[in-house]
């Protein structure tokens, strides 16, 4: 990937003894390597730095051969234990891997300028027109259930939460709650709740109704309990259904376009393939005045000064601080995240360490400058590229874009996930043609034509925009057409 690099990738499956030309040099393997896993290009001491895109990767856990299996048997993470010094973690040569994570060129301003949306009261922009039967509390979640299965044209979400949390805790469900009722791909919305939660359920119903939400509100106390809660719901979510069908697409400029970027199921071809396309797509969507949502802080761990490098002193530092306190809350938690970062299934796709994982996650966000730092689920202020502080939980990440208002979200996977969201959209590219035909009902783009195919990273990067603008426009993905519309938020501390 770098000429600065002491290891080369398997793009087939190798057997031991074959003769393979890594830039020039000839490297005979003296063991198998997987498609998809490292090989030692030279001899590498015990102690010497792994470099993958220019960029350390790990440590050498023993004396490797030339033409050997370079994975987590033989190579650790720096990170994890907090053993290395920041410092440290800078490579020697920041710029090299600016192939894929540079800040340097600036995408062309795509031909395509608009959208169809629909224009919401508020003046934003949705691209769905979901009537969301929303469970106010999870007492709730059977009687939301039952009322979509009696109008299965609304979109139910449900959930455990409502009830029992403190603080910011609350304040975070309550936050996400109200987002999700007045996103903009939402044309109506019946809120459900139970009656003694701690939720402030009819204060939400009225604050939502006065900032212009189409909100009606059930309480199953009230109502008599959940029979006659669902056969007054289903009343309502008829009559929903009925004014939010009177909405019309519009034209709509792509700078009122938010789309969330997210990652799961990684393999190796991620960060060569899919990721770096998403990141060429990131820019076109940036060039045309859009802006675009880099989540999942942990899985930027060891390559955050890549990041850094393309903001300013303050947003580099909000970052360098989120990513330790994820670090330390792992320390706090008994838990060495060089065992659980990468993931099994990860590692299986021949990922071997954090720093390799987020080197190649970070490159979703493309070439242009960083504008902002957010918390969990809240709107960005700033148009361009923003880093939202999620987990790196799928589900509980895509839910937290959505919350911040992301209409599409843009979704890259090596292993195969069919994680959805409820209300927006979520194009999914694979980064291997393997897994793309194995599981194609799930997947929307394949990347993997950039290695199996010779395809360029930029055409591929176009054609998932050209992915992205179809979905805003009312095309539907293949998350969409298969139900995925997983709903998790991210939770602060203990509940009572």
């Amino acid at each position: 990937m770098n000429e600065a690099d002491n290891v080369m990738l398997a793009v087939v499956d190798l057997p031991a003894g074959a003769t393979v030309d890594a830039g020039g040099e000839t490297v005979t393997t003296v063991e198998a390597i997987p498609s998809g896993h490292k090989c030692a290009r030279r001899a590498i001491a015990a102690g010497e730095l792994i470099f993958k895109y220019g960029q350390p990767i790990g440590r050498a856990t023993t004396a490797i051969q030339a033409g050997a299996h370079v994975h987590v048997h033989n190579v650790e993470s720096l990170r994890g234990r907090g053993d290395l010094a920041r410092d440290e973690r800078v490579a020697q040569d920041g710029a090299a891997a600016a192939h894929l994570h540079g800040s340097s060129e600036v995408a062309s301003v795509p031909d395509v300028t608009t959208f169809m949306g629909y224009r919401r009261k508020d003046g934003r922009v949705g691209v769905r027109n979901h009537v969301v039967v929303l469970s106010a509390v999870q007492c709730a979640n059977g009687v939301v259930r039952r009322i979509a299965q009696l109008v299965p044209e609304v979109t139910p979400i449900t959930h455990v939460y409502g009830c029992g949390q403190l603080g910011d805790d609350h304040r975070q469900t309550q936050r996400v709650l109200e987002e999700y009722a007045q996103h903009p791909n939402v044309g109506a919305v019946l809120l459900v709740g139970l009656g003694c939660e701690t939720l402030p359920t009819t204060e939400i119903g009225a604050r939502l109704a006065d900032g212009g939400t189409t909100i009606r509100r059930l309480t199953i106390q009230e109502e008599g309990g959940s029979r006659s809660t669902v056969e007054r719901g289903v009343a309502v979510a008829r009559e929903l259904l009925a004014e939010a069908g009177r909405a019309q697409r519009e034209p709509i400029p792509l700078s009122e376009l938010v789309v969330g970027l997210e990652c799961g199921g990684s393999d190796a071809w991620s960060g060569i393939t899919a990721n770096p396309a998403v990141g060429a797509a990131s820019d076109l969507v940036v060039a045309a005045g859009g802006t675009v949502i880099l989540s999942e802080v942990p899985e930027a761990i060891g390559a955050e000064h890549l990041l850094e490098a393309r903001t300013t002193p303050e947003i580099a530092g909000q970052l360098w601080e989120a990513t330790a306190v994820w670090e330390a809350e792992a320390r706090r938690m008994g838990v060495d995240m060089r065992g659980a970062q990468p993931t099994p299934g990860n590692i299986a796709g021949g990922l071997t360490t954090i720093e390799e994982k987020s080197l190649g996650a970070i490159s979703k966000g493309g070439r242009t400058p960083v504008r902002e730092f957010i918390g969990y689920a809240h709107r960005p202020t700033q148009r361009g590229l923003v880093i939202m502080n999620t987990a790196g939980q799928d589900a509980e990440s895509v839910t937290g874009m959505v919350a911040g208002g992301a209409q599409v979200v843009v979704f890259t996977t090596g292993r195969g996930s069919p994680v959805g969201c409820p209300i927006a959209p979520v194009v999914k590219v694979a980064s291997n043609s393997a897994m793309y035909e194995r599981l194609g009902d799930d997947m929307d783009v394949d990347a993997g034509t950039i290695v199996a195919a010779g395809e360029s990273v930029a055409d591929v990067g176009r054609r998932i925009f050209d992915w992205v603008v179809a979905a805003a426009s009312g095309e539907e993905t293949a998350a969409e057409m298969w139900g995925q519309g997983e709903f998790a938020i991210s939770i602060l501390g203990q509940r009572m």
